[in-house]
């Protein structure tokens, strides 16, 4: 006779029901108890952090080189001449985004607590080296860059398959693309068990170093937030103001309300589509401009993913002891606002792309891959705020370029 327990059965199936916000929240407390009542039982529990960062490890390069080699294969040829302002535009913010948050994060520079024993760390010694180490990985094999996480030739060996793919058949093109597609899902699959592998890092990280974790993470998303402040509410406003001559807080804080809160709750910037279409709309925009510049803006305009990765690869060097002088920062500054154009539209997409940055300095890939951990941790906060930013930001500059274009 079996005997199954009914009680225990639905509170499992709420939890599998809940949103992954909801499963970290849940895994973070119960480590955090169980890091309090049996220390050394909780340290055991770190294996199931080290699967969940091998996994990323495993899916970062695969993922940054077929994504970014699908959406430059797959755009659209004849959609460019109304665009060109809006994408300007986009890039324009997602630099200044970047560069915002190299100015915070040599105001308040932050550390973590990683892993470091068994790390060499390469660091560049200033711009020149950092130009010359970045020349040499661009023209590594790209099987030998995938295996070897070299994500600078991933990236380049992306954006150059995928210009060669432009031209290529729509069979080849819907290929690439649902290749793309299928890697995204494998993507999925690994951050859904995300609150497995956060419960096991942070129920040894506690039982480690205790609670002084939180207060770093806590330094962290001060930075993180404040860049993404200063972003919507001083920057982004200066851009419509230079764009319209008119005063641009009516339309930011339209979008920040009627898309930006929406985007906070799905942290999904393609499903905020939708919303960001029908505010248009309500905007009286130009549906041809409009129609075209929001689902383009969901995929490439990513000012939040910029201060992510900024923010936290420079975290990473001050946690190595690396000294990165002014220019360099912004050399990173153009990688992170590049490589966030080809940021996973899956929640929390955007860390994947920090182990890129941080091969500029020379940091390892183990080392990295630990960053990416503490980014799904905090991402309860920082994630929500990155897809507000980037969501809200796609309407604020379609109005601003529609207004140019047609007044």
């Amino acid at each position: 006779m079996t005997i199954e327990n009914t009680d225990t059965q639905p509170l499992i199936q709420k939890i599998k029901s809940m949103g992954l916000v909801s499963q970290i929240i849940i895994a973070i407390i119960l480590a955090s108890l169980l890091a309090t009542i049996a220390p050394e039982s909780a340290k055991s529990f770190s294996v199931l952090g080290q699967l969940f960062v091998n996994a990323l490890k495993a899916v970062a390069p695969v993922l940054i080189f077929v994504l970014v080699m699908s959406s430059i294969a797959n755009q659209k040829p004849n959609n460019e001449a109304n665009l060109k302002p809006i994408i300007g535009l986009y890039f324009i913010g997602t630099l200044s985004a970047a560069f915002i948050a190299v100015v915070l994060s040599f105001l308040f520079p932050t550390t973590l607590t990683l892993d470091i024993a068994s790390a060499v760390a390469n660091p560049p010694q200033g711009l020149g080296e950092v130009i010359t180490t970045l020349a040499f990985k661009v023209v590594e094999n790209p099987v030998q860059a995938i295996i070897s996480g070299n994500f600078i030739a991933v990236l380049a060996w992306g954006i150059g398959l995928g210009i060669a793919l432009k031209h290529s058949s729509p069979s080849t093109k819907a290929m690439v693309h649902d290749f793309s597609e299928a890697i995204t899902g494998i993507v999925r699959l690994v951050i859904r068990l995300a609150p497995i592998g956060i419960f096991g890092l942070v129920a040894n990280t506690i039982a480690s170093t205790g609670f002084s974790v939180f207060a770093e993470y806590g330094q962290l998303l001060t930075v993180l937030v404040g860049s993404m402040l200063i972003i919507a509410l001083i920057v982004n406003p200066l851009i419509v103001y230079l764009m319209t001559k008119k005063n641009p807080y009516p339309l930011v804080f339209t979008c920040l309300k009627e898309s930006g809160i929406t985007a906070f709750f799905t942290r999904s910037s393609a499903a905020n589509v939708p919303i960001n279409l029908a505010l248009c709309k309500k905007l009286n925009l130009h549906e041809d401009t409009y129609s075209i510049s929001i689902p383009l803006g969901s995929a490439i305009n990513m000012a939040g993913a910029a201060i992510t990765v900024t923010v936290l690869t420079l975290a990473t060097a001050n946690s190595l002891g690396i000294e990165i002088d002014f220019p360099t920062a912004l050399l990173l500054c153009v990688v992170a606002s590049i490589s966030a154009c080809g940021s996973s539209g899956v929640a929390g997409g955007s860390l994947l792309l920090i182990p890129l940055a941080c091969s500029l300095f020379g940091v390892p890939n183990d080392v990295a891959m630990q960053v990416v951990a503490i980014g799904f941790i905090i991402g309860v906060i920082q994630d929500s705020a990155e897809t507000a930013l980037n969501s809200s930001t796609d309407v604020v500059f379609t109005a601003a370029a529609s207004h140019h274009l047609h007044k």
